[in-house]
């Protein structure tokens, strides 16, 4: 674990680079309700926002200890050090150690088992409303030329209702 740690700078958000143990990590505690044994502590800092808020890279670290963890959105995970053999909510299991990368789908769930420490980089998406996805289908669709076709008076009353002003 490293102790010493630098602020990473946000002056110039289209280019951010640190190394890994540069990044400011704090206190992210564990539900408690999701811990199954142990007292795993956990840490997590902020590497770097995207411009349009949907996406973000971390670097959370934690301590032995048995729990659940729910992903609120999606996430792409490269173990930095340590190891997690995590399950999956439909029973597939791995051991995740130094090098490895693995994706946890939004609204899942898995059982991560930490027998010493683990360190990750996470890259976590958050999804579009419905409502922005539809509008950049729709969006897609006039670039390549289909936007005659879309307009009609239905699909537009439709789109109204569901953008909220």
């Amino acid at each position: 674990m490293s102790s010493a740690a630098t602020a990473v700078s946000f002056q110039h958000p289209e280019f951010i680079a640190a190394r890994p143990e540069e990044v400011q990590l704090e206190d992210a505690p564990i539900d408690t309700e999701w811990i199954v044994s142990g007292a795993p502590v956990a840490r997590s800092g902020l590497h770097s926002p995207s411009l349009d808020g949907k996406a973000s890279t971390n670097i959370w670290e934690c301590t032995a200890g048995r729990f659940w963890w729910t992903f609120h959105n999606e996430e792409t995970v490269v173990i930095l050090e340590g190891s997690v053999r995590v399950t999956s909510q439909n029973g597939a299991e791995r051991l995740l150690k130094a090098g490895d990368i693995a994706y946890f789908a939004k609204d899942t769930k898995a059982f991560w088992e930490i027998d010493d420490y683990v360190r990750k980089i996470a890259f976590v998406r958050h999804p579009y409303s419905k409502q922005v996805m539809a509008l950049r289908g729709m969006l897609a669709r006039m670039k390549r030329g289909a936007a005659p076709a879309m307009l009609t008076p239905g699909l537009l009353g439709t789109l109204g209702a569901m953008l909220p002003l």
